[in-house]
């Protein structure tokens, strides 16, 4: 469910009436080099990288998957671990697990991650401010959203 976050927040985001004209100038797009992409082929991929992202952002969304990981490596205290929290699971399982959590996880993994990276090859690109902040902006609400989704229904 989470990896149609980014297909639904794009078809909104960058739809002209949206920020598709500012993301078309700034990008250097035109409507013939939008026409001529194979689009189910760019769609179709589209998806596959956000079911990775999806299968990722579980885990930075999701503060229980980390504490078996802490005892990786040493069986014993793992195995300990493991009947430890299968028997007060109860108590804590859900804790965190709201979609206001996933959202501000999400938020600053946009703000964190995602941004950095996309001024980072904006730089070296020469795209200007206006191209760092429409697809900045995208992948923020779009991380944010798919955190709230993940964390709320997973």
């Amino acid at each position: 469910m989470a990896a149609l976050v980014p297909m639904i927040i794009g078809f909104i985001w960058y739809n002209p009436k949206v920020f598709g004209k500012a993301w078309m100038e700034a990008s250097g797009m035109t409507d013939e080099k939008v026409k001529g992409g194979n689009m189910a082929l760019i769609f179709g991929l589209s998806f596959v990288f956000a079911v990775l992202l999806a299968f990722e952002m579980q885990f930075i969304v999701i503060h229980q998957f980390h504490l078996d990981s802490i005892f990786f490596g040493n069986e014993a205290a793992l195995k300990d671990v493991k009947a430890y929290l299968d028997g007060s699971q109860a108590g804590w399982a859900d804790n965190f697990r709201t979609f206001k959590h996933g959202v501000l996880h999400g938020t600053t993994g946009g703000i964190l991650f995602a941004l950095p990276i996309l001024a980072t090859n904006a730089i070296f690109e020469r795209k200007g401010l206006k191209y760092v902040l429409v697809n900045g902006g995208y992948w923020i609400v779009t991380l944010a959203l798919m955190g709230g989704v993940i964390c709320q229904f997973n």
